[in-house]
């Protein structure tokens, strides 16, 4: 169907019994927890000892996460996904009896025992409950389903912890059990009917935590940047639990609030994660938004910050925190889609489980951290915290993620360039499926970055100068990000080990486009130190590569003019720019002053060079070299 508003999906599979699944399924593991928070909170007279138990019982519901998740994997080896689906919503009627025991004889440690089985039963089947969006619904709907799934998740889990505030007060013990007997009921039915295309998993793993985690981490190595949205995505949930344990003490003991009017004001949260991750689904799906995951994560810093630092009242704490809880949906969405874009397969079970396991570590931190902080800085810290932490992860994210980092580093450079990028779609058509060696000229120590961002659709490898590796904080970062290959100073190297680094070169280039990947390095080794004058000199790098150019590569020469004259240009001074000082100069005038100033023009010609680079290569190295010079110096 190729109406995205609706949930049915091709061979009659509808991902509605799915959601609706998802849906009890969270609601009642909230609905239990957060009856536990407030019924036997007041059973503990001594009010320090609250925020422990409510420590207590968010550790118990994520742990299992934390240690079964391996065997969640080996589950889906065993068993068909939507069986396991079907086998934990059984068990979840039992469990809620083992609650019900424990609210009825008053036992603390039969809830916490109960609240530790629900967070056991979902834990195995989380990893087959989200493999199966794909089964269901198919490669092209993967950000449709994450972003229904997601949103419903955050509803199950905000109106269970609305309806516990509610059914605390107002309502007899026998409506609070019959409650928990029905959500685990209407989610038995719902798995009863979810219909899927299974994918085969035949990979079977360790069930040592540990040893899990180890190889699975190891795994995700192999896809670029999957360590870093995993890891953001489980400091999203880990943000996620601090702010439900937090509210729910803040609104009785900082804004005065009843249980069921603290419940209210989460569901403010509830509309707003909802139609945020729905609507972010919807979008993603055609305009990716892992580019702009930096913003949303900023927007939600302030909205934090604002919470914390103004006071309001319960009407306008609601609204603010509505807006904050729907620009965290358009945070999420796209982590959670890029994991299913990303891993393909039968892995995307392992991967899932590995998510599981760190995100849920996350959560079991979120519960001590909220423990100790509330303890040692009041109700009122963990918004402060939250802005803190919503406000550097984003940026770090972006640094260690290539197509995110371009997508920001396309934004900066736009407030300050108007690059106009010609022939483009000639020297690189998107039809074909090639390596390439991209040789541009170098005119100032920032052209590097303009160029990765025109060729965005190229994952290029770059060779950088190896004392950028050791440059601050931010350089060696970018570069690992890249993939850079570290070029040795032979002014610094003079000695035989120098040379024999700088003949690796060769092979360290040729054996990357072997292997199918992209390179782009600067024939000539330095920026410009004329206007528009490239000169390669006697450098060897480009030749020896184009002697023994492996088939299929094309080589791409780009041609950049207007950045002479940039405060990253050598124009004025004897020696290149120092990377730190001109950085924080040119961080302050982006700031300050290129808002208010014309946008440099900047022109960048990208050309396929590939035949008459093999021509010139049988010639000699400075007759190669002299030929590229007057390909880049043409038309100035």
């Amino acid at each position: 169907m190729k109406d995205n508003t609706r949930t049915t999906t091709r061979g009659g599979r509808s991902f509605g019994p799915l959601f609706v699944t998802n849906l009890f399924g969270t609601l009642n593991d909230n609905f239990l927890k957060t009856l536990a928070s407030f019924i036997v909170i007041g059973w503990i007279s001594d009010s320090s000892l609250r925020p422990v138990f409510m420590g207590i019982t968010a550790g118990a519901l994520v742990l299992p996460f934390i240690l079964c998740s391996p065997l969640a994997d080996r589950l889906t080896v065993v068993f068909p996904k939507r069986r396991i689906l079907q086998l934990a919503k059984w068990a979840e009627i039992p469990i809620v009896g083992i609650g019900i025991a424990g609210f009825a004889f008053q036992s603390a440690a039969l809830v916490v025992a109960a609240i530790l089985l629900m967070g056991l039963q979902s834990s195995l089947y989380s990893p087959a409950k989200y493999a199966l969006v794909r089964d269901v619904g198919g490669e092209d709907r993967i950000s449709t389903g994450m972003g229904g799934m997601e949103g419903i998740a955050f509803l199950g889990m905000l109106v269970g912890t609305i309806a516990a505030s509610f059914a605390v007060d107002r309502c007899e013990t026998w409506v609070q059990w019959t409650g928990l007997v029905g959500f685990a009921v209407a989610g038995l039915v719902a798995s009863l009917t979810v219909k899927a295309e299974e994918e085969k998993n035949r990979a079977i793993h360790a069930i040592n935590p540990i040893r899990y985690m180890a190889r699975a981490y190891r795994m995700a190595k192999g896809y670029p940047g999957l360590n870093a949205v995993i890891l953001t995505l489980s400091v999203f949930w880990w943000g996620a639990a601090m702010l439900q344990m937090g509210l729910l003490v803040y609104g009785k003991e900082v804004m005065g609030l009843d249980s069921m009017h603290t419940g209210l004001m989460l569901c403010a949260a509830a509309v707003g994660i909802v139609a945020g991750q729905v609507l972010a689904g919807l979008v993603d799906r055609r305009h990716p938004l892992l580019g702009t995951t930096v913003l949303t994560g900023w927007i939600a810093a302030g909205l934090l910050a604002v919470l914390f630092f103004v006071p309001m009242g319960p009407t306008a704490f609601g609204s603010v925190l509505a807006l904050l809880a729907f620009d965290l949906g358009f945070f999420k969405l796209p982590f959670d889609a890029e994991i299913q874009k990303v891993v393909k397969g039968p892995k995307l079970n392992t991967m899932l489980a590995y998510f599981n396991q760190v995100s849920f570590l996350f959560m079991l931190l979120a519960s001590g951290c909220y423990a100790l902080l509330s303890w040692l800085c009041g109700p009122r810290a963990f918004l402060a915290l939250l802005a803190v932490v919503f406000a550097l992860v984003p940026g770090l994210f972006a640094l260690n993620y290539r197509s995110v980092m371009i997508a920001v580093g396309r934004w900066i450079f736009a407030r300050r360039y108007k690059v106009e990028v010609t022939g483009k779609s000639l020297a690189l058509p998107q039809n074909l499926i090639t390596s390439y060696l991209v040789l541009p000229n170098h005119p100032a120590m920032v052209d590097p970055m303009l160029v990765t961002a025109a060729l965005d659709d190229v994952a290029l490898r770059p060779l950088a100068d190896e004392s950028f590796f050791k440059t601050g904080f931010v350089a060696p970062m970018v570069l690992r990000t890249v993939g850079a290959v570290a070029v040795p100073d032979l002014r610094k190297h003079r000695s035989a080990k120098g040379a024999t680094i700088a003949r690796g070169l060769n092979d360290v280039v040729l054996k990357t486009l072997k292997r199918g990947g992209s390179v782009i390095f600067y024939p000539s080794g330095h920026i410009q130190t004329e206007a528009d004058k490239e000169e390669i000199g006697t450098r060897q790098l480009a030749y020896n590569i184009c002697r023994e150019l492996p088939e299929g590569v094309r080589v791409i020469g780009v041609r950049t003019r207007g950045l002479w004259g940039s405060i990253w240009s050598r124009k004025g001074r004897t020696a290149s720019p120092k990377f730190i000082p001109t950085l924080l100069k040119s961080v302050f005038l982006w700031l300050f002053v290129s808002p208010f100033m014309p946008r440099r023009r900047v022109t960048m010609h990208v050309e396929d060079l590939t035949v008459r680079a093999k021509d010139w290569s049988q010639l000699t190295r400075l007759e190669f070299n002299r030929e590229l010079e007057k390909w880049y110096n043409a038309g100035k």
